[in-house]
């Protein structure tokens, strides 16, 4: 979906934000709109966590310090799947899980719940996470690791690729390997929803979720074709082996072409995306950020 491919970093517009100061333990989040480098708004909450931000009394060059298990400076930074937004439970379940680690930035793709838009479903969502991501550096973090599910699985991989650097470690649960798969009955009835105007409706009033009514042009990059290019940023590949969406093939070869520098945790028993994830899995990825992001 989408009319062009998404390749160029988004910005927050929200400057003020930059000047945060003293972000403590136990802090309120702060909530705001984001504007993406193609203008549009996207809601995001950050979540201070564990982390402890000491402003420094003399030239106020600020630094966090972790007081738990987290590293100086991490924020993970969560990207659902689709039809999910920020206020979702399963999305706020991942956030408070996390938190244990390091702060938490969470938003809601364009198209989903308040944020403006229409989903172009993976394509031009990466303007999306690099907004999120901008935002959490603006805001003094010195580690950043991305964790995408299902759709937002794909997006992580796709944005590490394109803005090589942007981010310490990439996490990426339940995503396809390649697009238009169709081959289990979920996929199915998901290109249903994407593609025919019954389906959109479904989305809009039943879902909370706008999709774009516009195909690809041109086709974005594949996870597949991604992967490569995120070396050397360590990648970790997750995906529960009664995943009822995309088969053990698609993390095979997403691990396949990562090579070296990516993992592949194969969990028994899981199925898909963030409301099959289990918090002791939940707190394994935590643990591997902290190891790999510092």
């Amino acid at each position: 979906m989408g009319t062009d491919g998404a390749g160029h970093v988004a910005r927050s517009t929200m400057r003020p934000y930059c000047e945060t100061r003293n972000v403590t333990r136990g802090g309120a989040p702060i909530r705001t709109f984001l504007h993406t480098a193609d203008g549009v708004a996207i809601d995001s909450v950050y979540e201070p966590g564990s982390a402890v931000y000491d402003s420094g009394p003399e030239n106020g060059a600020g630094e966090f310090q972790d007081d738990s298990q987290g590293v100086e400076g991490l924020v993970l930074v969560v990207a659902h799947g689709l039809t999910g937004d920020v206020d979702r439970p399963h999305v706020r379940r991942v956030a408070r899980a996390f938190a244990r680690y390091g702060a938490v930035v969470t938003f809601s793709f364009r198209g989903h719940g308040r944020s403006g838009g229409r989903s172009t479903v993976g394509d031009r969502e990466v303007l999306d996470l690099a907004a999120a991501v901008a935002w959490a550096r603006e805001l003094g973090h010195t580690r950043v690791v991305t964790v995408g599910f299902s759709m937002g699985g794909s997006v992580v991989l796709r944005h590490a690729a394109l803005e090589a650097g942007s981010v310490d470690a990439v996490v990426s649960v339940s995503a396809p390997a390649r697009w238009f798969y169709r081959g289990t009955a979920p996929m199915r009835r998901l290109h249903w929803l994407v593609t025919r105007p019954s389906g959109r409706l479904v989305g809009r009033y039943g879902l909370r979720t706008r999709i774009h009514h516009r195909q690809w042009d041109p086709v974005p990059l594949s996870p597949v074709e991604a992967v490569p290019r995120i070396a050397p940023t360590p990648l970790l590949v997750v995906h529960g082996d009664q995943d009822a969406y995309f088969p053990l093939d698609h993390p095979r070869m997403l691990a396949d072409a990562a090579g070296e520098h990516g993992e592949l945790w194969v969990e028994h028993g899981m199925g898909h995306a963030e409301n099959a994830a289990p918090e002791p899995l939940l707190g394994r990825i935590g643990d591997w950020a902290v190891a790999r992001a510092g």
